[in-house]
Protein backbone atom coordinates (compact mmCIF):
# COMPACT_ATOMS: atom_id res chain seq x y z
CA UNK A 1 0.00 0.00 0.00
CA UNK A 2 1.53 3.30 -1.12
CA UNK A 3 1.86 6.23 1.27
CA UNK A 4 -0.44 9.23 0.66
CA UNK A 5 1.21 12.29 -0.87
CA UNK A 6 0.52 15.45 1.10
CA UNK A 7 -0.06 18.66 -0.85
CA UNK A 8 1.70 21.89 0.13
CA UNK A 9 -1.32 24.13 -0.52
CA UNK A 10 -4.43 24.36 1.61
CA UNK A 11 -8.05 23.90 0.66
CA UNK A 12 -10.18 26.98 1.31
CA UNK A 13 -12.82 26.10 -1.29
CA UNK A 14 -14.46 23.61 1.08
CA UNK A 15 -15.00 26.49 3.52
CA UNK A 16 -16.24 29.14 1.05
CA UNK A 17 -15.97 28.87 -2.72
CA UNK A 18 -14.23 31.43 -4.97
CA UNK A 19 -11.99 33.08 -2.39
CA UNK A 20 -12.38 36.80 -1.81
CA UNK A 21 -15.06 37.01 -4.53
CA UNK A 22 -17.23 34.34 -2.90
CA UNK A 23 -20.96 35.06 -3.16
CA UNK A 24 -21.46 32.40 -0.48
CA UNK A 25 -19.19 34.29 1.92
CA UNK A 26 -20.92 37.59 1.17
CA UNK A 27 -24.21 35.94 2.15
CA UNK A 28 -22.55 34.58 5.29
CA UNK A 29 -21.53 38.09 6.38
CA UNK A 30 -25.13 39.24 5.88
CA UNK A 31 -26.32 36.37 8.11
CA UNK A 32 -23.92 37.52 10.82
CA UNK A 33 -25.24 41.08 10.58
CA UNK A 34 -28.81 39.82 10.83
CA UNK A 35 -27.94 37.75 13.89
CA UNK A 36 -26.27 40.73 15.55
CA UNK A 37 -29.33 42.92 14.90
CA UNK A 38 -31.52 40.28 16.55
CA UNK A 39 -29.17 40.08 19.53
CA UNK A 40 -29.15 43.86 19.83
CA UNK A 41 -32.96 43.85 20.06
CA UNK A 42 -32.89 41.17 22.77
CA UNK A 43 -30.47 43.28 24.81
CA UNK A 44 -32.59 46.39 24.38
CA UNK A 45 -35.69 44.49 25.58
CA UNK A 46 -33.90 42.97 28.59
CA UNK A 47 -36.02 42.95 31.79
CA UNK A 48 -35.16 45.72 34.24
CA UNK A 49 -35.38 43.37 37.21
CA UNK A 50 -34.01 39.97 36.23
CA UNK A 51 -35.46 37.05 38.19
CA UNK A 52 -35.12 33.28 37.94
CA UNK A 53 -38.26 33.24 35.77
CA UNK A 54 -36.12 34.92 33.08
CA UNK A 55 -33.51 32.16 33.12
CA UNK A 56 -34.82 30.47 29.95
CA UNK A 57 -34.43 33.73 28.04
CA UNK A 58 -30.87 34.05 29.35
CA UNK A 59 -30.07 30.51 28.23
CA UNK A 60 -31.39 31.17 24.70
CA UNK A 61 -29.46 34.47 24.57
CA UNK A 62 -26.22 32.74 25.52
CA UNK A 63 -26.81 30.34 22.65
CA UNK A 64 -27.17 33.27 20.26
CA UNK A 65 -23.97 34.82 21.58
CA UNK A 66 -22.13 31.53 21.06
CA UNK A 67 -23.47 31.24 17.50
CA UNK A 68 -22.50 34.81 16.52
CA UNK A 69 -19.08 34.44 18.13
CA UNK A 70 -18.40 31.26 16.13
CA UNK A 71 -19.55 32.87 12.88
CA UNK A 72 -17.36 35.94 13.40
CA UNK A 73 -14.37 33.69 14.12
CA UNK A 74 -15.15 31.58 11.04
CA UNK A 75 -15.33 34.70 8.87
CA UNK A 76 -12.20 36.22 10.39
CA UNK A 77 -10.23 33.02 9.82
CA UNK A 78 -11.30 32.86 6.17
CA UNK A 79 -10.30 36.47 5.52
CA UNK A 80 -7.03 35.99 7.38
CA UNK A 81 -6.19 33.01 5.19
CA UNK A 82 -6.98 34.97 2.03
CA UNK A 83 -4.74 37.85 3.10
CA UNK A 84 -1.88 35.53 4.10
CA UNK A 85 -1.84 33.44 0.94
CA UNK A 86 -1.76 36.52 -1.31
CA UNK A 87 -0.74 39.87 0.18
CA UNK A 88 -1.88 41.64 -3.00
CA UNK A 89 -5.51 40.49 -2.62
CA UNK A 90 -7.15 43.92 -2.36
CA UNK A 91 -10.65 42.42 -2.09
CA UNK A 92 -9.61 40.48 1.00
CA UNK A 93 -8.51 43.75 2.60
CA UNK A 94 -11.96 45.22 1.92
CA UNK A 95 -13.58 42.17 3.48
CA UNK A 96 -11.41 42.65 6.57
CA UNK A 97 -12.71 46.21 6.93
CA UNK A 98 -16.28 44.99 6.52
CA UNK A 99 -15.87 42.32 9.18
CA UNK A 100 -14.25 44.82 11.56
CA UNK A 101 -17.36 46.99 11.31
CA UNK A 102 -19.62 43.98 11.91
CA UNK A 103 -17.55 42.77 14.87
CA UNK A 104 -17.57 46.23 16.41
CA UNK A 105 -21.38 46.31 16.32
CA UNK A 106 -21.46 42.96 18.14
CA UNK A 107 -18.91 44.14 20.72
CA UNK A 108 -21.06 47.19 21.47
CA UNK A 109 -24.12 45.03 22.13
CA UNK A 110 -22.02 42.64 24.22
CA UNK A 111 -20.99 45.55 26.43
CA UNK A 112 -24.65 46.26 27.16
CA UNK A 113 -25.39 42.57 27.74
CA UNK A 114 -22.52 42.21 30.20
CA UNK A 115 -23.75 45.32 31.98
CA UNK A 116 -27.15 43.65 32.31
CA UNK A 117 -25.46 40.61 33.89
CA UNK A 118 -23.71 42.95 36.31
CA UNK A 119 -27.06 44.40 37.38
CA UNK A 120 -28.55 41.04 38.41
CA UNK A 121 -29.01 40.80 42.19
CA UNK A 122 -26.29 38.70 43.83
CA UNK A 123 -28.81 36.36 45.45
CA UNK A 124 -30.52 35.68 42.10
CA UNK A 125 -27.12 35.25 40.45
CA UNK A 126 -26.04 32.65 43.01
CA UNK A 127 -29.27 30.66 42.60
CA UNK A 128 -28.90 30.74 38.82
CA UNK A 129 -26.00 28.29 38.98
CA UNK A 130 -28.09 25.63 40.67
CA UNK A 131 -29.43 25.17 37.12
CA UNK A 132 -27.07 22.71 35.41
CA UNK A 133 -27.45 24.58 32.12
CA UNK A 134 -25.54 27.50 33.63
CA UNK A 135 -23.26 25.62 35.96
CA UNK A 136 -20.78 24.68 33.22
CA UNK A 137 -20.51 28.39 32.32
CA UNK A 138 -19.83 29.51 35.89
CA UNK A 139 -16.35 30.89 35.19
CA UNK A 140 -17.03 32.75 31.93
CA UNK A 141 -20.33 34.25 33.13
CA UNK A 142 -18.70 35.50 36.32
CA UNK A 143 -15.85 36.88 34.22
CA UNK A 144 -18.34 38.82 32.06
CA UNK A 145 -20.15 40.11 35.13
CA UNK A 146 -16.96 41.17 36.92
CA UNK A 147 -15.55 42.95 33.87
CA UNK A 148 -18.36 45.48 34.07
CA UNK A 149 -16.94 46.71 37.40
CA UNK A 150 -13.67 47.62 35.67
CA UNK A 151 -15.20 49.59 32.83
CA UNK A 152 -16.70 52.97 32.08
CA UNK A 153 -20.42 53.41 31.54
CA UNK A 154 -21.92 51.38 28.68
CA UNK A 155 -22.40 54.41 26.42
CA UNK A 156 -18.75 55.43 26.83
CA UNK A 157 -17.48 51.90 26.24
CA UNK A 158 -19.68 51.64 23.13
CA UNK A 159 -18.27 54.92 21.88
CA UNK A 160 -14.76 53.53 22.29
CA UNK A 161 -15.74 50.40 20.34
CA UNK A 162 -17.31 52.49 17.60
CA UNK A 163 -14.28 54.74 17.24
CA UNK A 164 -11.98 51.69 17.24
CA UNK A 165 -13.19 50.41 13.88
CA UNK A 166 -11.67 53.29 11.91
CA UNK A 167 -9.10 54.26 14.54
CA UNK A 168 -7.49 51.63 16.71
CA UNK A 169 -8.12 48.60 14.45
CA UNK A 170 -7.44 50.70 11.37
CA UNK A 171 -3.84 51.29 12.44
CA UNK A 172 -3.20 47.54 12.59
CA UNK A 173 -4.66 47.11 9.11
CA UNK A 174 -2.45 49.93 7.87
CA UNK A 175 0.59 48.10 9.26
CA UNK A 176 -0.41 44.94 7.37
CA UNK A 177 -0.66 46.91 4.12
CA UNK A 178 2.75 48.49 4.69
CA UNK A 179 4.40 45.14 5.41
CA UNK A 180 2.92 43.65 2.24
CA UNK A 181 4.82 46.27 0.25
CA UNK A 182 8.19 45.73 1.95
CA UNK A 183 10.70 44.18 -0.44
CA UNK A 184 14.13 42.84 0.46
CA UNK A 185 16.75 42.87 -2.34
CA UNK A 186 19.07 39.88 -2.27
CA UNK A 187 21.91 38.65 -4.49
CA UNK A 188 22.18 34.89 -4.84
CA UNK A 189 24.33 33.04 -7.37
CA UNK A 190 25.21 36.34 -8.99
CA UNK A 191 21.56 37.15 -9.61
CA UNK A 192 19.63 39.92 -7.90
CA UNK A 193 16.32 38.85 -6.43
CA UNK A 194 13.51 40.62 -4.63
CA UNK A 195 12.25 38.74 -1.59
CA UNK A 196 9.07 39.16 0.41
CA UNK A 197 9.58 39.52 4.15
CA UNK A 198 8.45 35.92 4.61
CA UNK A 199 11.04 34.59 2.16
CA UNK A 200 13.76 36.85 3.53
CA UNK A 201 13.18 35.75 7.14
CA UNK A 202 14.05 32.16 6.18
CA UNK A 203 17.50 33.31 5.02
CA UNK A 204 18.56 34.08 8.60
CA UNK A 205 19.13 30.35 9.04
CA UNK A 206 21.44 30.13 6.00
CA UNK A 207 24.76 28.39 6.87
CA UNK A 208 26.79 31.04 5.00
CA UNK A 209 27.57 34.06 7.21
CA UNK A 210 28.12 36.27 4.15
CA UNK A 211 24.56 35.49 3.03
CA UNK A 212 23.12 36.22 6.49
CA UNK A 213 25.05 39.48 6.82
CA UNK A 214 23.97 40.70 3.38
CA UNK A 215 20.37 39.77 4.11
CA UNK A 216 20.39 41.47 7.51
CA UNK A 217 21.83 44.72 6.17
CA UNK A 218 19.20 44.85 3.43
CA UNK A 219 16.53 43.82 5.92
CA UNK A 220 17.44 46.64 8.31
CA UNK A 221 17.55 49.13 5.44
CA UNK A 222 14.12 48.10 4.19
CA UNK A 223 12.43 48.43 7.58
CA UNK A 224 14.40 51.58 8.37
CA UNK A 225 13.22 53.23 5.15
CA UNK A 226 9.65 53.10 6.48
CA UNK A 227 10.55 53.71 10.13
CA UNK A 228 8.68 57.00 10.41
CA UNK A 229 5.41 55.47 9.22
CA UNK A 230 5.84 52.43 11.48
CA UNK A 231 6.65 54.71 14.43
CA UNK A 232 3.51 56.74 13.73
CA UNK A 233 1.45 53.53 13.65
CA UNK A 234 2.92 52.14 16.88
CA UNK A 235 2.52 55.47 18.71
CA UNK A 236 -1.13 55.77 17.69
CA UNK A 237 -1.94 52.22 18.77
CA UNK A 238 -0.28 52.71 22.16
CA UNK A 239 -1.74 56.19 22.55
CA UNK A 240 -5.25 54.92 21.96
CA UNK A 241 -4.79 52.15 24.53
CA UNK A 242 -3.30 54.48 27.14
CA UNK A 243 -6.09 57.04 26.72
CA UNK A 244 -8.71 54.34 27.22
CA UNK A 245 -6.83 52.97 30.24
CA UNK A 246 -6.64 56.43 31.77
CA UNK A 247 -10.38 56.97 31.35
CA UNK A 248 -11.01 53.63 33.09
CA UNK A 249 -8.62 54.53 35.90
CA UNK A 250 -6.10 51.85 34.96
CA UNK A 251 -2.52 52.87 35.72
CA UNK A 252 -0.74 49.68 34.74
CA UNK A 253 -0.50 48.87 30.98
CA UNK A 254 -0.24 45.20 31.99
CA UNK A 255 -3.71 45.17 33.56
CA UNK A 256 -5.49 44.34 30.31
CA UNK A 257 -3.04 41.71 28.95
CA UNK A 258 -2.95 39.95 32.33
CA UNK A 259 -6.75 39.89 32.47
CA UNK A 260 -6.96 38.59 28.90
CA UNK A 261 -4.48 35.85 29.80
CA UNK A 262 -6.35 35.07 33.05
CA UNK A 263 -3.10 35.35 34.93
CA UNK A 264 -1.82 37.04 38.09
CA UNK A 265 0.90 39.67 37.90
CA UNK A 266 2.67 37.76 40.67
CA UNK A 267 2.95 34.76 38.34
CA UNK A 268 4.38 36.88 35.52
CA UNK A 269 6.91 38.61 37.75
CA UNK A 270 8.07 35.32 39.28
CA UNK A 271 8.51 33.81 35.82
CA UNK A 272 10.67 36.68 34.50
CA UNK A 273 12.68 36.89 37.71
CA UNK A 274 13.61 33.20 37.53
CA UNK A 275 14.46 33.49 33.84
CA UNK A 276 16.66 36.56 34.40
CA UNK A 277 18.61 34.77 37.10
CA UNK A 278 19.22 31.62 35.02
CA UNK A 279 20.39 32.74 31.58
CA UNK A 280 24.09 32.06 32.10
CA UNK A 281 23.99 28.64 30.45
CA UNK A 282 22.46 30.19 27.34
CA UNK A 283 25.21 32.84 27.32
CA UNK A 284 27.79 30.05 27.56
CA UNK A 285 26.11 28.28 24.64
CA UNK A 286 26.24 31.42 22.51
CA UNK A 287 29.92 31.98 23.33
CA UNK A 288 30.70 28.45 22.16
CA UNK A 289 28.63 28.99 19.03
CA UNK A 290 30.64 32.15 18.28
CA UNK A 291 33.87 30.13 18.57
CA UNK A 292 32.52 27.50 16.18
CA UNK A 293 31.62 29.99 13.45
CA UNK A 294 34.90 31.85 13.98
CA UNK A 295 33.84 35.17 15.49
CA UNK A 296 34.51 36.82 18.86
CA UNK A 297 30.81 37.43 19.48
CA UNK A 298 27.63 36.49 17.67
CA UNK A 299 25.73 39.22 15.86
CA UNK A 300 21.96 39.28 15.67
CA UNK A 301 22.04 37.57 12.27
CA UNK A 302 24.16 34.71 13.67
CA UNK A 303 21.73 33.63 16.36
CA UNK A 304 19.73 31.39 13.98
CA UNK A 305 22.80 30.15 12.09
CA UNK A 306 22.85 26.35 11.85
CA UNK A 307 25.63 24.36 13.51
CA UNK A 308 26.54 20.84 12.45
CA UNK A 309 25.18 19.09 9.40
CA UNK A 310 21.61 17.93 9.35
CA UNK A 311 19.67 17.05 6.23
CA UNK A 312 18.56 20.59 5.48
CA UNK A 313 16.80 19.44 2.32
CA UNK A 314 13.87 17.96 4.18
CA UNK A 315 10.91 17.78 1.85
CA UNK A 316 7.44 18.70 3.05
CA UNK A 317 6.43 15.06 2.63
CA UNK A 318 9.38 13.83 4.72
CA UNK A 319 8.71 16.43 7.41
CA UNK A 320 5.03 15.48 7.57
CA UNK A 321 5.80 11.78 7.86
CA UNK A 322 8.37 12.42 10.58
CA UNK A 323 5.83 14.40 12.62
CA UNK A 324 3.28 11.61 12.30
CA UNK A 325 5.85 9.02 13.37
CA UNK A 326 6.69 10.95 16.55
CA UNK A 327 3.08 11.74 17.41
CA UNK A 328 2.36 7.98 17.32
CA UNK A 329 4.69 7.60 20.31
CA UNK A 330 2.50 10.01 22.27
CA UNK A 331 -1.00 8.80 21.49
CA UNK A 332 -3.48 7.65 18.84
CA UNK A 333 -5.86 10.62 19.08
CA UNK A 334 -3.20 13.24 18.26
CA UNK A 335 -1.87 10.98 15.48
CA UNK A 336 -5.25 10.38 13.88
CA UNK A 337 -6.10 14.06 14.02
CA UNK A 338 -2.78 15.07 12.41
CA UNK A 339 -3.07 12.51 9.63
CA UNK A 340 -6.51 13.87 8.83
CA UNK A 341 -5.17 17.46 8.75
CA UNK A 342 -2.55 16.46 6.16
CA UNK A 343 -4.97 14.46 4.04
CA UNK A 344 -7.69 17.12 4.05
CA UNK A 345 -5.27 19.88 3.01
CA UNK A 346 -5.49 22.05 6.08
CA UNK A 347 -1.94 23.35 5.54
CA UNK A 348 -0.54 26.08 3.28
CA UNK A 349 3.23 25.47 3.18
CA UNK A 350 4.32 26.27 -0.40
CA UNK A 351 7.46 28.44 -0.74
CA UNK A 352 6.41 31.14 -3.21
CA UNK A 353 6.42 34.93 -3.54
CA UNK A 354 3.48 37.04 -2.41
CA UNK A 355 2.79 35.23 0.85
CA UNK A 356 2.69 36.95 4.23
CA UNK A 357 5.60 36.37 6.64
CA UNK A 358 5.51 33.98 9.58
CA UNK A 359 3.18 31.17 10.45
CA UNK A 360 -0.14 30.73 12.22
CA UNK A 361 -3.00 28.38 12.91
CA UNK A 362 -6.58 29.61 12.69
CA UNK A 363 -9.80 27.79 13.47
CA UNK A 364 -13.10 27.51 11.62
CA UNK A 365 -15.43 26.60 14.53
CA UNK A 366 -18.59 26.09 12.48
CA UNK A 367 -16.77 23.73 10.12
CA UNK A 368 -14.90 22.12 13.06
CA UNK A 369 -11.67 22.50 11.09
CA UNK A 370 -8.47 24.54 11.27
CA UNK A 371 -6.01 25.90 8.72
CA UNK A 372 -2.25 26.26 9.13
CA UNK A 373 -0.12 28.84 7.30
CA UNK A 374 3.66 28.78 6.91
CA UNK A 375 6.39 28.83 4.28
CA UNK A 376 8.21 25.49 4.20
CA UNK A 377 11.75 25.89 2.83
CA UNK A 378 13.14 22.52 3.92
CA UNK A 379 14.89 23.20 7.25
CA UNK A 380 14.56 21.21 10.49
CA UNK A 381 13.21 24.43 11.99
CA UNK A 382 10.37 24.34 9.46
CA UNK A 383 9.44 20.87 10.65
CA UNK A 384 9.32 22.17 14.24
CA UNK A 385 7.14 25.10 13.14
CA UNK A 386 4.75 22.75 11.37
CA UNK A 387 4.49 20.59 14.51
CA UNK A 388 3.95 23.77 16.57
CA UNK A 389 1.00 24.90 14.44
CA UNK A 390 -0.47 21.39 14.41
CA UNK A 391 -0.42 21.58 18.21
CA UNK A 392 -2.60 24.70 18.01
CA UNK A 393 -5.02 22.88 15.71
CA UNK A 394 -5.16 19.88 18.05
CA UNK A 395 -6.02 22.17 20.97
CA UNK A 396 -9.08 23.37 19.04
CA UNK A 397 -9.96 19.79 18.10
CA UNK A 398 -9.70 18.64 21.74
CA UNK A 399 -12.36 21.22 22.69
CA UNK A 400 -14.82 20.32 19.94
CA UNK A 401 -17.44 19.04 22.42
CA UNK A 402 -17.03 21.90 24.90
CA UNK A 403 -19.64 24.69 25.10
CA UNK A 404 -18.55 27.40 22.62
CA UNK A 405 -18.40 30.03 25.37
CA UNK A 406 -15.89 27.82 27.22
CA UNK A 407 -13.66 27.57 24.14
CA UNK A 408 -12.31 31.11 24.27
CA UNK A 409 -8.98 30.20 25.85
CA UNK A 410 -6.24 32.75 26.44
CA UNK A 411 -3.09 33.14 24.37
CA UNK A 412 -0.71 31.89 27.06
CA UNK A 413 -2.41 28.48 27.27
CA UNK A 414 -2.86 28.46 23.50
CA UNK A 415 0.93 28.46 23.22
CA UNK A 416 1.12 25.51 25.61
CA UNK A 417 -0.39 22.95 23.21
CA UNK A 418 1.65 24.19 20.26
CA UNK A 419 4.94 24.15 22.14
CA UNK A 420 4.16 20.71 23.56
CA UNK A 421 3.67 19.28 20.05
CA UNK A 422 6.85 20.99 18.88
CA UNK A 423 8.85 19.45 21.74
CA UNK A 424 7.67 15.93 20.92
CA UNK A 425 9.11 16.31 17.43
CA UNK A 426 12.27 18.24 18.30
CA UNK A 427 13.21 15.83 21.09
CA UNK A 428 12.67 12.82 18.86
CA UNK A 429 14.75 14.36 16.09
CA UNK A 430 17.72 14.75 18.45
CA UNK A 431 17.40 11.23 19.85
CA UNK A 432 17.15 9.65 16.40
CA UNK A 433 20.01 11.58 14.81
CA UNK A 434 22.09 9.40 12.48
CA UNK A 435 25.47 10.72 13.63
CA UNK A 436 27.21 13.29 15.82
CA UNK A 437 26.94 16.08 13.22
CA UNK A 438 23.21 15.64 12.76
CA UNK A 439 22.65 15.35 16.52
CA UNK A 440 24.56 18.58 17.03
CA UNK A 441 22.53 20.40 14.37
CA UNK A 442 19.21 19.29 15.82
CA UNK A 443 20.31 19.97 19.39
CA UNK A 444 21.33 23.45 18.32
CA UNK A 445 17.93 23.99 16.74
CA UNK A 446 16.32 23.19 20.11
CA UNK A 447 18.66 25.61 21.89
CA UNK A 448 17.78 28.34 19.39
CA UNK A 449 14.18 27.94 20.51
CA UNK A 450 15.19 28.37 24.16
CA UNK A 451 17.12 31.52 23.23
CA UNK A 452 14.10 32.82 21.33
CA UNK A 453 11.65 32.22 24.16
CA UNK A 454 13.82 33.16 27.12
CA UNK A 455 15.83 36.01 25.54
CA UNK A 456 14.17 37.31 22.36
CA UNK A 457 10.68 37.33 23.87
CA UNK A 458 12.10 38.85 27.05
CA UNK A 459 13.58 41.67 24.93
CA UNK A 460 10.15 42.29 23.40
CA UNK A 461 8.56 42.44 26.85
CA UNK A 462 11.22 44.80 28.20
CA UNK A 463 10.93 47.03 25.13
CA UNK A 464 7.17 47.24 25.28
CA UNK A 465 7.15 47.88 29.04
CA UNK A 466 9.58 50.81 28.67
CA UNK A 467 7.90 52.10 25.52
CA UNK A 468 4.49 52.33 27.22
CA UNK A 469 5.97 54.26 30.14
CA UNK A 470 7.60 56.76 27.76
CA UNK A 471 4.49 56.96 25.59
CA UNK A 472 2.54 58.18 28.64
CA UNK A 473 4.71 61.31 28.46
CA UNK A 474 4.22 61.85 24.72
CA UNK A 475 5.18 60.72 21.23
CA UNK A 476 8.19 58.39 20.98
CA UNK A 477 10.29 58.99 17.84
CA UNK A 478 11.52 56.23 15.54
CA UNK A 479 15.09 56.95 16.67
CA UNK A 480 14.10 56.56 20.32
CA UNK A 481 12.17 53.37 19.55
CA UNK A 482 15.34 51.90 18.06
CA UNK A 483 17.34 52.98 21.12
CA UNK A 484 14.80 51.33 23.43
CA UNK A 485 14.91 48.20 21.30
CA UNK A 486 18.68 47.90 21.51
CA UNK A 487 18.64 48.55 25.27
CA UNK A 488 16.03 45.81 25.72
CA UNK A 489 17.96 43.38 23.53
CA UNK A 490 21.20 44.01 25.42
CA UNK A 491 19.52 43.35 28.75
CA UNK A 492 17.61 40.28 27.56
CA UNK A 493 20.68 38.76 25.86
CA UNK A 494 22.96 39.67 28.80
CA UNK A 495 24.91 41.86 26.34
CA UNK A 496 26.30 38.70 24.75
CA UNK A 497 25.88 39.85 21.12
CA UNK A 498 28.17 42.04 19.05
CA UNK A 499 25.40 43.62 16.98
CA UNK A 500 21.67 44.00 17.53
CA UNK A 501 18.50 44.65 15.51
CA UNK A 502 17.45 48.29 16.07
CA UNK A 503 14.40 48.15 13.79
CA UNK A 504 13.07 44.93 15.30
CA UNK A 505 10.20 47.00 16.74
CA UNK A 506 9.11 47.81 13.18
CA UNK A 507 9.57 44.33 11.71
CA UNK A 508 7.74 42.39 14.43
CA UNK A 509 4.02 42.12 13.72
CA UNK A 510 3.26 41.29 17.36
CA UNK A 511 3.80 44.89 18.48
CA UNK A 512 1.02 46.02 16.12
CA UNK A 513 -1.67 43.45 16.95
CA UNK A 514 -4.78 45.02 18.51
CA UNK A 515 -6.53 41.89 19.80
CA UNK A 516 -3.94 41.14 22.48
CA UNK A 517 -1.69 43.86 23.95
CA UNK A 518 1.76 42.66 25.06
CA UNK A 519 1.72 39.84 22.52
CA UNK A 520 4.97 38.45 23.94
CA UNK A 521 5.05 37.01 27.47
CA UNK A 522 2.32 34.41 26.72
CA UNK A 523 4.82 32.66 24.40
CA UNK A 524 7.36 32.27 27.18
CA UNK A 525 4.68 31.22 29.63
CA UNK A 526 3.36 28.62 27.18
CA UNK A 527 6.87 27.31 26.51
CA UNK A 528 7.75 26.82 30.17
CA UNK A 529 4.27 25.60 31.16
CA UNK A 530 4.38 23.01 28.40
CA UNK A 531 7.75 21.78 29.69
CA UNK A 532 6.00 20.81 32.93
CA UNK A 533 3.36 18.96 30.92
CA UNK A 534 6.01 17.34 28.72
CA UNK A 535 7.91 16.06 31.78
CA UNK A 536 4.69 14.39 32.95
CA UNK A 537 4.09 12.92 29.48
CA UNK A 538 7.57 11.36 29.47
CA UNK A 539 6.86 9.77 32.84
CA UNK A 540 3.46 8.32 31.94
CA UNK A 541 3.81 7.56 28.22
CA UNK A 542 0.78 6.98 25.99
CA UNK A 543 -1.53 6.82 29.02
CA UNK A 544 -1.02 10.56 29.51
CA UNK A 545 -2.88 11.54 26.33
CA UNK A 546 -6.31 11.46 27.99
CA UNK A 547 -5.05 13.57 30.92
CA UNK A 548 -3.54 16.01 28.43
CA UNK A 549 -6.82 16.36 26.56
CA UNK A 550 -8.63 16.92 29.88
CA UNK A 551 -6.23 19.79 30.62
CA UNK A 552 -6.82 21.33 27.18
CA UNK A 553 -10.57 21.15 27.68
CA UNK A 554 -10.27 23.23 30.86
CA UNK A 555 -8.14 26.00 29.30
CA UNK A 556 -11.14 28.22 28.53
CA UNK A 557 -12.89 28.00 31.87
CA UNK A 558 -10.36 28.78 34.62
CA UNK A 559 -7.33 30.90 35.43
CA UNK A 560 -3.88 29.56 34.55
CA UNK A 561 -3.10 29.26 38.24
CA UNK A 562 -6.20 27.10 38.74
CA UNK A 563 -5.35 25.05 35.66
CA UNK A 564 -1.84 24.32 36.91
CA UNK A 565 -3.06 23.45 40.40
CA UNK A 566 -5.74 21.07 39.08
CA UNK A 567 -3.75 19.23 36.41
CA UNK A 568 -0.11 19.57 37.51
CA UNK A 569 -0.47 20.14 41.28
CA UNK A 570 1.82 23.19 41.17
CA UNK A 571 1.63 26.83 42.33
CA UNK A 572 2.60 29.17 39.49
CA UNK A 573 3.17 32.11 41.83
CA UNK A 574 6.09 30.25 43.45
CA UNK A 575 9.61 29.97 42.09
CA UNK A 576 9.85 26.16 42.24
CA UNK A 577 7.84 25.40 39.11
CA UNK A 578 9.61 28.05 37.02
CA UNK A 579 13.08 27.02 38.22
CA UNK A 580 12.48 23.42 37.16
CA UNK A 581 11.04 24.54 33.81
CA UNK A 582 13.93 26.90 33.01
CA UNK A 583 16.46 24.21 33.91
CA UNK A 584 14.71 21.87 31.47
CA UNK A 585 14.82 24.58 28.81
CA UNK A 586 18.59 25.02 29.10
CA UNK A 587 19.44 21.39 29.89
CA UNK A 588 20.71 20.74 26.36
CA UNK A 589 23.58 23.22 26.75
CA UNK A 590 25.83 20.73 28.57
CA UNK A 591 25.46 18.17 25.80
CA UNK A 592 26.05 20.89 23.20
CA UNK A 593 29.28 21.91 24.93
CA UNK A 594 30.39 18.29 25.13
CA UNK A 595 29.71 17.64 21.45
CA UNK A 596 31.58 20.80 20.42
CA UNK A 597 34.59 20.43 22.72
CA UNK A 598 37.92 20.18 20.91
Amino acid sequence: MSKPTYKTTWDLESIFKNGSHSAEFKQYLQEIESGINGFKQIVEDWPENFTLTNSNSLFVTLGKIASITMKIEQAGSFIGCLQAQDTSDAQANLLRSKLTTISTAFSKSMLTFEQRLGEIEQDVWNKLFADLRFNELFYVLNEMRNQTKERLSVDKEQLIQGLSADGYFGWEQLYDLLVAKIQIPFVEGGQRKILSVGQAANKFSDPDRVVRKQLFENWETAWGSQAEVFAETLNRLAGFRLNVYEERGWNDPLKEPLALNRMKKETLETMWQVISENKQLLVTYMKRKAEIIGVDKLSWYDVEAPIGKANTEVTYQEGSEFILKQFRQFGPILTGFTKSAFEQQWIEAEDRPGKAPGGFCTSFPESQQSRIFMTFSGTPSNVSTLAHELGHAFHTFAMKDIHPLNCQYAMNVAETASTFAEMIVADAAVKQAKDKEERLALLEDKLQRSVALLMNIHARFLFETTFYEERKQGYVSSERLSELMIEAQKEAYCDSLEGYHPHFWASKLHFFITDVPFYNFPYTFGFLFSLGIYAKALEEGEAFEKQYIALLKDTGSMTVEELAAKHLSVDLTKREFWEKAVMMAVSDVEEFLQLTSK
